[in-house]
């Protein structure tokens, strides 16, 4: 009899032992009917930097969006579940940890519209290695002057223009260190941090976490200790928000994406930058459309809400797995930045591409995708998109301090007026390095003709013009899609996309007054669609005068070749 009671003890123990074990959770996301008898006075929820940018968008004081969570369906939620891990007054909804029994029952709940799943697959680290400060080399100067005086630094400083008047948002990993280094030390004597918060850990405090943070901000308003900016805005105010996790990407940093825009649309932020992107740790490329991802959807509001959102395009472009943009790049409103190589000025090798779907334009424009930053304990040069669009990003704000009655789309539109490129664009650098120039210099009278389409025969030839100087001969990337090769005249030889790739040899480092702050004179052409999008690109280095020749019988059902030199632009449609 002792015997025999120790076998089902032992089986007593273990189904108690099974029972008292936790039931695995999920984060599910909650969405809301209504928002019956909710009130707001813009007044007092508002800042009134944030009154003031509504107000001179011509933006209603506040909307449906802007009214409060019902308390009653929170509540609710709360005790169905196991945590809630955000409320949303933009989406009316909030995110939640639950067990797929709670999330049935949450279905139930009056007011819930819907309840849907985030997927559970583990996700990978997603970090890169921290840079390291070191001392600055003469070339390492030099770019810190040239990553500023290619945008046209020296035409907004001679403007008086620094971003003054206007609140800069950064979402990233963390500000290590931030709060100390002396490249931040004129911000700290004006206090231009204006407020932080850790959407992660719930604290203000963002000096922890890692060091992106502190390279983007210092791609805005950090400082050389010889008082070179790194950046074009450091007379804007700053918002720091921690949304992202150092080593592993998950749902969170989307949630707490959206949690930091509704923070920094109450706090009056004019512009958002985002050096962030989430691609296939979560998403297919298809889904990049700008409708699809939590994030996407979250910066197109904050962009309705008169914030400019100023998105790295990623550092996808060398991977053939993804090699486009990533989202929140990939919304139709926010301004995606791709990368330059400094040495060519032509797009470099990481910086992700377009098309998004549907053949949207991405990126919008360029600026380089290296740069010198500011590190804990100094300074040191990095590279990727993530530094291209801080660069942007301040570079906006000179132009909204300029013209502080426009819109967020206007401020778009003008920003894209002033790639260099401009009206041509292609899917590896949009419309180009943005110019200063376009906002400073009083309005120039049309480029006269560089070239000449001549036709002849079953072919077209493009002619530069005998008074468009050359530049010396080198051999450039090619971007383009699969299409086969046209091989030009008069072109430095190229490589195709994916091939081994010869690269320039870096220019010896100038003195300052000798560095030129403008883009070589490269040739860009492309084949376009009756739709007007791209089947082909290609950049060319000029040599001779008989540059390119195209078979007229490319140029059918609608085809138009579109070349760009010199900041000319013209169209051959062969008809």
């Amino acid at each position: 009899m002792r015997f025999s009671l120790i076998p089902g003890l032992l089986l007593t123990l273990i189904v108690l032992r099974v029972h008292a074990q936790p039931l695995p959770t999920a984060r599910y996301w909650v969405s809301f009917r209504d928002k019956a008898h909710q009130t707001l006075r813009p007044t007092s929820y508002f800042h009134p930097a944030a009154q003031a940018r509504r107000h001179r968008q011509h933006l209603p004081a506040a909307d449906s969006t802007d009214l409060p969570v019902r308390l009653d369906y929170v509540a609710r939620v709360q005790s169905a579940v196991d945590t809630v891990t955000l409320v949303s007054r933009w989406f009316n909804a909030v995110a939640c940890r639950a067990t797929p029994a709670q999330a049935a029952r949450l279905r139930w709940l009056p007011g819930v519209r819907s309840v849907e799943a985030w997927p559970t697959h583990d996700l990978l680290p997603a970090s890169r290695p921290a840079a390291l400060a070191r001392p600055l080399t003469a070339a390492d100067r030099s770019l810190a002057r040239r990553q500023t005086a290619s945008l046209g630094g020296a035409d907004f400083r001679q403007a008086r223009l620094n971003g003054q008047g206007l609140r800069i948002a950064i979402f990233d990993v963390g500000f290590n260190g931030a709060d100390q280094h002396a490249a931040f030390a004129h911000l700290r004597r004006r206090q231009a941090v204006v407020a932080t918060y850790d959407f992660l850990r719930h604290t203000p405090d963002v000096y922890q976490g890692g060091n992106h943070g502190t390279e983007v901000l210092s791609c805005i308003a950090g400082q050389l200790p010889d008082s070179t900016y790194l950046g074009l805005a450091p007379g804007a105010e700053f918002l720091l928000a921690r949304t992202e996790q150092m080593y592993r990407e998950r749902y969170a940093e989307e949630e707490a994406w959206l949690a930091a825009a509704e923070w920094a649309d109450r706090n009056g932020a004019d512009i958002i930058n985002s050096s962030l992107g989430y691609t296939d740790r979560r998403y297919f490329p298809e889904q990049m459309n700008g409708r699809t991802s939590l994030v996407a959807r979250a910066a197109e509001l904050a962009v309705r809400k008169g914030m400019l959102v100023v998105n790295a395009a990623g550092n996808d472009g060398d991977d053939p797995k993804w090699r486009t943009v990533g989202t929140p790049a990939d919304g139709d409103s926010v301004l995606a930045v791709g990368g330059l190589d400094p040495d060519t000025y032509l797009h470099i090798e990481f910086s992700s591409y377009g098309p998004a779907p549907s053949k949207r334009l991405k990126p919008n424009v360029a600026a380089f995708g290296a740069a010198i930053t500011a590190v804990p304990g100094g300074y040191s040069r990095t590279e990727g998109t993530s530094f291209s669009s801080p660069l942007v990003a301040g570079f906006a704000a000179c132009v909204w301090q300029q013209q502080r009655n426009l819109s967020v789309m206007e401020l778009f539109r003008q920003l894209q007026q002033a790639g260099q490129l401009y009206p041509y664009f292609d899917y590896a650098h949009g419309y180009g390095l943005l110019q200063a120039r376009y906002f400073t210099a009083p309005a120039a009278a049309a480029t006269a003709p560089t070239f000449d389409f001549v036709r002849q025969d079953s072919l077209v030839r493009l002619i530069i013009r005998a008074e468009a100087a050359f530049v010396p001969a080198r051999t450039l990337p090619l971007f383009a899609d699969s299409v086969q090769a046209v091989t030009p005249a008069g072109a430095a030889p190229v490589a195709a996309v994916g091939q081994e790739q010869a690269r320039p040899v870096p220019p010896t480092p100038q003195p300052e007054e000798q560095v030129a702050p403008t883009p070589p004179a490269y040739l860009y052409w492309q084949l376009l669609d009756a739709q007007g999008n791209l089947l082909r690109y290609e950049v060319l280095e000029v040599t001779q005068r008989a540059v390119l020749r195209l078979p007229l019988a490319r140029l059918t059902a609608g085809t138009r070749l579109r070349v760009h030199y010199k900041g000319y632009t013209e169209t051959y449609s062969g008809q």
